[in-house]
């Protein structure tokens, strides 16, 4: 494995009934059998080998991570977009970074460090096939997306490669918050790209061109990637899932 740094965001916050079911307002703090997905998030990242691990989070955040002298915490904000900026540029630019979100109750180090090795370097999300999503978390709620003809998980986990990171920072903001909504991407990315997606010809490999040519990048699509990867607990009913289902 490659010199990798790796960075989790952690600031995202639980209101309502799932707070009250997880017992905490921050959702990175919430216990999945056992253990919170902070910490599975953490233990992940070292065991798929970065060297250095630093957390986006806020004073509970802290307070949780007291006692690992070895992360290092970095303050979040209330803007989502702006946790990624500083998830960016939380290492010096010199190595890769591995990026985590927290809110992954079922991430593990082999499948973190499989993503990286197959991700070789490239600016790189995790993409998990839909039918091998299917057969891991049989009845899980609320996951996929439709790129074409396909259906994939998005993952929450993303390779930077050495020096990315200062040119994804200004297109990673502005595509934050269409992240889950490939038409709001593709309306991002260009006119051609949304007709594409009208009319059902936009496809990963049309997006990763795109980025390559926005970005000056090599970049990658990471496909067949272990179904932990795209779980994320982003609603209460796929939290109580991830509590009930091993």
């Amino acid at each position: 494995m490659e010199r990798v740094k790796a960075v989790i965001t952690a600031g995202g916050p639980l209101r309502g009934t799932y707070a009250e079911a997880a017992g905490t307002t921050v959702k990175a703090l919430a216990r999945v059998r056992g253990r919170t997905m902070l910490e599975r998030a953490i233990d992940s990242a070292r065991s798929a080998g970065a060297r250095e691990v630093a957390v986006v989070g806020g004073d509970l955040v802290r307070a949780a991570c007291a006692g690992d002298v070895d992360t290092r915490v970095i303050p979040a904000s209330d803007d989502g977009a702006q946790n990624v900026l500083r998830a960016l540029h939380a290492w010096p630019h010199d190595d890769g970074l591995l990026y985590l979100t927290s809110d992954l109750p079922y991430v593990n180090g082999p499948a973190v460090a499989d993503f990286v090795q197959r991700a070789a370097g490239n600016l790189a999300i995790a993409l998990v096939e839909a039918e091998a999503f299917a057969l891991r978390f049989a009845g899980a709620p609320g996951f996929g997306i439709d790129i074409g003809r396909e259906r994939v998980v998005n993952g929450g986990a993303f390779f930077v490669p050495p020096g990315g990171a200062l040119r994804v920072t200004e297109l990673a903001m502005r595509f934050f918050g269409a992240r889950k909504h490939p038409w709001r991407m593709a309306r991002l990315a260009g006119p051609d790209l949304l007709w594409r997606l009208l009319f059902n010809a936009l496809s990963i490999s049309v997006l990763e061109r795109r980025a390559e040519r926005l970005l000056g990048l090599n970049v990658q699509a990471v496909r067949k990637c272990a179904p932990e990867l795209g779980f994320d607990a982003d609603e209460l009913a796929q939290y109580r899932y991830a509590c009930a289902h091993e």
